[in-house]
């Protein structure tokens, strides 16, 4: 059983930039996928960032691509979400997911996850 827990949403102005946290309760450094997913009000959830934590390969949703970043610090059990150039349209709940142990990541898919944390939410005013 992995426990997630995200920290770091807030509201900030169209430009800036947030970083996000997602603190593990066991070891995900090497043979799990993990991934941030965002649900704006009335969307549907939407997988913007996935990465392998064995091979350090990741995916970006061409929504994020080029302005968010995904990382782990796997001393700290602790996965990233650099957000920048922020834009309204970034507005959602953020929530990291992870999958595993596994020998790779399947999709961005939130059926393909099983663990889920409580959900970080951003607001970005224009």
């Amino acid at each position: 059983q992995v426990q997630l827990v995200e920290s770091g949403g807030g509201s900030v102005q169209a430009g800036n930039s947030l970083r996000l946290s997602c603190v593990a309760s066991v070891y995900i450094g090497s043979t799990y996928c993990v991934a941030w997913f965002r649900q704006p009000p009335g969307k549907e959830r939407e997988g913007i960032a996935i990465r392998y934590t064995g091979s350090g390969g990741t995916y970006y949703a061409d929504s994020v691509k080029g302005r968010f970043t995904i990382s782990q610090d796997n001393a700290k059990h602790t996965l990233y979400l650099q957000m920048d150039s922020l834009k309204p349209d970034d507005a959602a709940m953020y929530y990291c997911a992870a999958e595993g142990p596994s020998a790779g990541c399947i999709s961005e898919r939130p059926s393909d996850f099983t663990y889920w944390g409580q959900g970080t939410r951003v607001t970005v005013s224009s």
